[in-house]
């Protein structure tokens, strides 16, 4: 089976999340964050870095179980922005991009 090369946005949504995971580690160390997850510390510091972008379903949820984190929470933070409709106008004081 062939994957399909991530996305840009699929890469910034798994460094979005890597940073999300960091930040709620705090001072624990990687390896008791990612025992606590049941997960290996090399797991963790690849999602943590970005290197592993789109880690399975409970892989994040027990991370965010071990982080005291809700999955509703990790979703908010990493998300990606909704594109505007088509013919929208642009936020004020957002400059539309032109090519």
């Amino acid at each position: 089976m062939v994957r399909n090369p991530l996305t840009p946005e699929e890469r910034r949504r798994g460094e979005r999340l890597g940073e999300v995971l960091r930040e709620a580690r705090g001072g624990r160390s990687m390896v008791a964050v990612a025992a606590s997850a049941g997960i290996s510390a090399e797991t963790l510091r690849k999602i943590e870095t970005g290197r592993a972008p789109t880690p399975a379903f409970f892989t994040v949820a027990a991370l965010a179980g071990a982080l005291g984190l809700s999955m509703d929470e990790l979703l908010t933070h990493c998300a990606p922005a909704p594109a505007p409709a088509p013919g929208s106008l642009p936020e004020p004081g957002v400059l539309p991009l032109t090519a």
